[in-house]
């Protein structure tokens, strides 16, 4: 285990009967940093994260978490790490605070400790004003807000967080990105879970893209858009005419044709050279056009060209 590696997952392997879940996955993140683990549904990120919090055994291969292994020493583990899953671990007939100060107390912290910790998390978290109500009352982002504050009760070192913002209004997801960054700030190692390409753009510093089982490419945000390589052309049609025969003139550089908006994507490797040439080839053969864009390669070019899955933004 490298010195400055927190977590070291050797070719992991989980089966539910005949079916292969996870075919040999190798990840590691050093401390103070996020790893987000990408990747469409039934890829096995949920799966790996089960198994990295002692919720799951597996078959074949090593988790090292600060250089405890799972299967052997999972009370060190979970001594160590905190887990917010995809549903929220609370009880909805308590308030916010009796929650936090009850899962304190599950965790070993006397009473007083678990109280100061708990008004510490509610003002971290913004829930003061909530903090007396019933969870039952509360809205989906602040549910969230406060599974993620019990993740972190006993202040762990380590946080897997499995898409911790899925479902959520696109405002309480801004307001969980600011959270997790200042975890991350703060030096907590995270392992994040998500369908959402531009969460893990934003938030992660390396980013692994796991399909069918496997871990498939690997690197930070910008390292994977450099292997995709190319600028795309994405140009908009006045007329369904148009837009069909601008796909046979463009050949072999078309990549993506879009009915619905009436839009064809070619990729360009010299954008003023190929743009020009392009509209050439489009006045030549009388295709009107509505509106053209360049766009640079991002995570979803990366997920779509990686899984063939489109993921989501």
């Amino acid at each position: 285990m490298a010195t400055n590696d927190a977590i070291v997952i050797k070719n992991l392997k989980k089966s539910y009967g005949k079916n292969q879940v996870l075919k040999g996955i190798n990840l590691n993140v050093e401390r103070g940093t996020m790893l987000a683990l990408l990747g469409p549904n039934g890829a096995g990120k949920t799966t790996t994260v089960r198994i990295m919090s002692t919720l799951l055994k597996y078959d074949g291969g090593s988790v090292m978490i600060e250089g405890h292994e799972v299967a052997n020493k999972p009370n060190e583990v979970r001594a160590i790490i905190g887990l917010t899953g995809q549903s929220a671990a609370v009880d909805e007939m308590l308030t916010g605070r009796e929650n936090l100060v009850m899962m304190g107390q599950l965790y070993r912290l006397t009473k007083a400790s678990a109280k100061v910790r708990a008004e510490e998390l509610l003002e971290q978290f913004d829930l003061v004003d909530a903090a007396n109500r019933p969870l039952k009352s509360y809205s989906g982002g602040m549910r969230r807000r406060l599974d993620l504050a019990v993740s972190l009760i006993a202040t762990p070192p380590i946080i897997f967080l499995d898409e911790p913002t899925t479902g959520l209004d696109p405002r309480s997801r801004i307001s969980m990105w600011e959270i997790i960054t200042r975890l991350k700030k703060a030096g907590t190692t995270i392992l994040l879970t998500t369908q959402y390409l531009e969460e893990a753009d934003q938030l992660a510093d390396r980013i692994a893209v796991i399909d069918n089982g496997k871990v498939i490419t690997e690197g930070t945000a910008k390292q994977l858009k450099s292997k995709i390589g190319n600028d795309r052309l994405e140009v908009t049609f006045a007329t369904r005419k148009a837009f069909e025969a601008a796909q046979k003139v463009t050949g072999a550089s078309l990549v993506d044709a879009n009915e619905a908006e009436l839009t064809i994507t070619t990729l360009i490797k010299n954008t003023d050279h190929d743009v020009r040439a392009t509209l050439d080839v489009l006045k030549e053969n009388k295709l009107t056009i509505e509106s053209l864009a360049v766009h640079k390669p991002t995570l979803d070019d990366v997920f779509l060209s990686v899984t063939g899955k489109k993921g989501k933004k």
